[in-house]
């Protein structure tokens, strides 16, 4: 029998780490595709996987980093934990460097030492959107804010033979984001309006926790970016949604950014979204961002309850 590849996940509470604890039980997480299957299917006996969530480990304590990681010896690290509030980071740098960049390099030095693979997981934010097309892996980084900053300066603390995999505009059934946002007005009879003039690219978490099996399995190195197939804006992510929904073109009223109010204390970049070229050649690109929206809609009514 062969033995089950230790994976250990930081971040396994949050809206991909639930999505990865499932797929790397074999199971298809809500508002998954059963059908994406960018290698081999995942069997229930492949993976022994370890999930810590905050609670579990601080890993902003570089001691306790490395207690954890000696102990668990785990033969692969999936670093998804992050502080992920953009605008409150403005104000809380020092918080916010802790966890994005300090603790990713306490990380890949653990992994380091006992011979695991380390797999962190980045953002768009990286990127300044002043390119004006999609942004590949080699392209250079200028962050906007301090969330970006941050991200770009754990990827730097990151080893050679680390993998790094940027994504963009996660959105998981489990979890806070702003599809649900969408999703709440829009069944509730009220409308919607967002920006036209931010360009991206849409990942349903499920879809991504999918597709880092494919890092665990293969442990390639370098930068790869994954993200659903498609460029949109975030105007055209809610005229979608309002539409799946049964909404018709009384829900999502196109803006521009200036005339967001109020405006928004950090500056996202205009278009940042992320060629995926290379992961679609070395494995399979995943599915169009629509369907990956209208997947995660499809299964909101699925969602566990949270006790007030």
């Amino acid at each position: 029998m062969t033995t089950p590849l230790r994976v250990l996940v930081t971040g396994a509470g949050g809206q991909v780490g639930v999505d990865l604890m499932d797929v790397l039980q074999g199971s298809t997480p809500l508002g998954g595709d059963p059908s994406f299957q960018p290698d081999a299917p995942v069997d229930a006996n492949e993976f022994l996987v370890i999930g810590l969530t905050h609670h579990d480990l601080d890993i902003a304590d570089e001691a306790a980093v490395h207690r954890a990681i000696s102990t668990s010896r785990p033969d692969v690290i999936v670093h998804l934990a992050a502080y992920t509030a953009v605008d409150r980071a403005e104000s809380d740098d020092e918080t916010c460097t802790a966890v994005n960049d300090l603790a990713t390099g306490y990380l890949s030095d653990a992994a380091a030492a006992v011979g695991a693979h380390f797999i962190m997981v980045s953002t768009d934010y990286v990127f300044d959107g002043r390119k004006g097309s999609s942004y590949v892996e080699t392209d250079e980084t200028n962050p906007l804010s301090v969330y970006g900053r941050s991200k770009r300066d754990g990827e730097r603390r990151c080893r050679p033979e680390d993998s790094i995999v940027r994504t963009s505009w996660v959105m998981g059934v489990r979890g806070k984001n702003v599809l649900h946002v969408i999703a709440d007005r829009a069944t509730s009879g009220l409308g919607v309006r967002f920006v036209s003039d931010q360009a991206g690219t849409v990942t349903c978490a499920a879809d991504l926790a999918r597709a880092l099996v494919c890092f665990i399995r293969t442990r390639p190195g370098g930068i790869w970016h994954v993200a659903n197939v498609g460029t949109t804006t975030w105007f055209d992510v809610a005229d979608f949604a309002g539409r799946t929904l049964g909404r018709g073109d009384d829900f999502a009223e196109a803006i521009l950014t200036s005339e967001l109010d109020p405006a928004p204390k950090v500056q996202r970049p205009e278009r940042s979204d992320l060629d995926t070229t290379k992961f679609s050649e070395a494995y399979a690109p995943l599915p169009h961002w629509q369907a990956g929206v209208a997947r995660l809609l499809g299964d909101r009514d699925r969602r566990p309850s949270v006790a007030p």
